[in-house]
């Protein structure tokens, strides 16, 4: 048997030389892993409807009892609103206090809110710095600064009926006028004005 050389423009006979054809890809892995992205699309989906569900319960109670209200006598308004105001879920009470530096602070450019956030509520509630910011006079926001104060306020886990005292501290000086406390990153927010 003699081997030709094929002449151009003319395909090749198989032979010893040629590599067989690459092993088809499987798209397996594909199909898995776009099936676990929508269950986790779905989770998320799911709890952020919850969240907006138990977020308007809450919204259409308070809107019911400021109807109510108004319908009374002024005598019986005014304990109505005290009522109320105790039975807020959470209470944040702030006041301006003098910046502790702590060995992490660069220089004395900040201004301080010593916080107390109590849980009124029948749950367990988180409280973090980073879930807390100051709103000066003027109405911006500052966020907190971590570790530049030597009383921090400290990332914890309030059972009803507890409370948290701290403190928070933001880059430049300003006068502070009220903090803003958020459940959680998206959940309800509390203020309390600084005295």
């Amino acid at each position: 048997m003699t081997y030709q050389q094929p002449q151009p423009g003319q395909p090749q006979q198989p032979g010893w030389g040629q590599q067989p054809p690459p092993p088809r890809k499987r798209k397996t892995g594909k199909i898995i892993g776009f099936g676990c992205l929508g269950i986790v699309g779905l989770i998320v989906l799911i709890a952020v409807i919850a969240m907006v569900a138990s977020g308007g319960d809450d919204g259409n109670e308070s809107s019911t009892t400021k109807p109510s209200a108004t319908q009374g006598e002024a005598k019986k308004d005014e304990p109505k609103e005290e009522e109320s105001s105790e039975k807020a879920p959470v209470t944040v009470t702030a006041k301006a206090v003098a910046f502790k530096k702590s060995v992490l602070a660069q220089g004395d450019d900040y201004t301080s809110v010593q916080v107390t956030i109590t849980n009124n509520s029948k749950n367990d509630i988180e409280v973090n710095p980073l879930y807390v910011t100051i709103t000066d006079t003027e109405g911006s926001k500052h966020t907190v600064e971590l570790g530049v104060e030597e009383d921090p306020l400290d990332a914890v886990t309030l059972s009803p009926g507890e409370n948290v005292t701290g403190t928070i501290t933001a880059k430049g000086t300003f006068d502070a006028k009220y903090v803003t406390y958020t459940d959680g990153l998206i959940g309800d927010s509390v203020r309390g004005d600084v005295s």
